[in-house]
């Protein structure tokens, strides 16, 4: 009897693949004070921390001589909605204790790739005994990335909750009291702003929230936020206004006609 002919098929692949993570620095040992934080953001931004892988960056507290208890940092951050997949930048003894707890090992940096030497210049013959170098033609710049945008179209009612995860926000009707608009990057609401607008979500501190009418019940751009009770200046109160972050403060003027 012949032999069986068995066909090997493929079960699955391994590709490699570029992937985007938030990186969580890590500044300190003291986890109670890390849970109080974390409690802080996901009260200002609640649905902040939904799932989202992270990336545990021990470069801040390499030379510290406090131990982490990675363990219990990971119960921490998952208990909070993150994911905990790699980390970096640690001493030996805190990039052991980060791979027994599962964790993998994140690279701290980007290695660029290896220069390569210009070609020759390029030579046109001109008369039996001269020569000109022709000059060099630059390279074409890099088109830039595009933001991704999230447009909402309908108005958001109290307790409605939208998020522009990686991007802008771009609402074109009201922004209920109770409501709130989330994005990574930056806010726009081309209709009265009245709920909770929370741009910079990841930290990004260049976002800025505008408004046609500046009304809001909060406002917060990379962590740092105000509320009503700090009243809004009458030159920007139900009018068309932005909210900047200067250093550690917002700053909310007036739009320029």
């Amino acid at each position: 009897m012949p032999p069986v002919s068995r066909t090997t098929s493929t079960v699955f692949d391994l590709k490699s693949a570029t992937l985007t993570l938030v990186s969580l620095l890590l500044r300190t040992t003291d986890l109670t004070a890390l849970a109080r934080e974390l409690d802080d953001r996901a009260a200002v931004s609640p649905g902040l921390f939904d799932h989202e892988p992270v990336v545990i960056d021990f470069s801040a507290l390499r030379e510290s001589e406090s131990v982490v208890d990675v363990a219990a940092l990971l119960a921490l951050l998952r208990g909070h909605g993150l994911l905990p997949v790699a980390a970096r930048g640690g001493n030996g003894e805190q990039m052991d204790a980060a791979r027994e707890a599962g964790l993998g090992e994140a690279p701290e940096s980007v290695v660029p790739a290896p220069i390569r030497p210009s070609p020759s210049p390029v030579q046109t013959k001109v008369t039996l005994t001269e020569t000109i170098e022709a000059p060099a033609v630059p390279a074409p710049a890099p088109a830039p990335k595009a933001v991704p945008v999230l447009v909402i179209d309908k108005p958001l009612r109290s307790g409605q909750q939208v998020y522009a995860r990686g991007g802008d926000l771009v609402v074109l009707a009201v922004v209920s009291f109770g409501a709130e608009v989330i994005a990574d990057g930056s806010i726009h609401v081309y209709a009265p702003l009245r709920g909770r607008a929370v741009a910079g979500a990841k930290g990004q501190a260049d976002a800025r929230i505008y408004s046609t009418c500046m009304e809001p019940q909060l406002v917060a751009i990379a962590g740092t936020y105000r509320t009503t009770e700090t009243a809004l200046p009458a030159d920007v109160l139900g009018k068309p206004a932005q909210v900047r972050l200067d250093g550690d403060r917002l700053v909310v003027e007036p739009l320029l006609a």
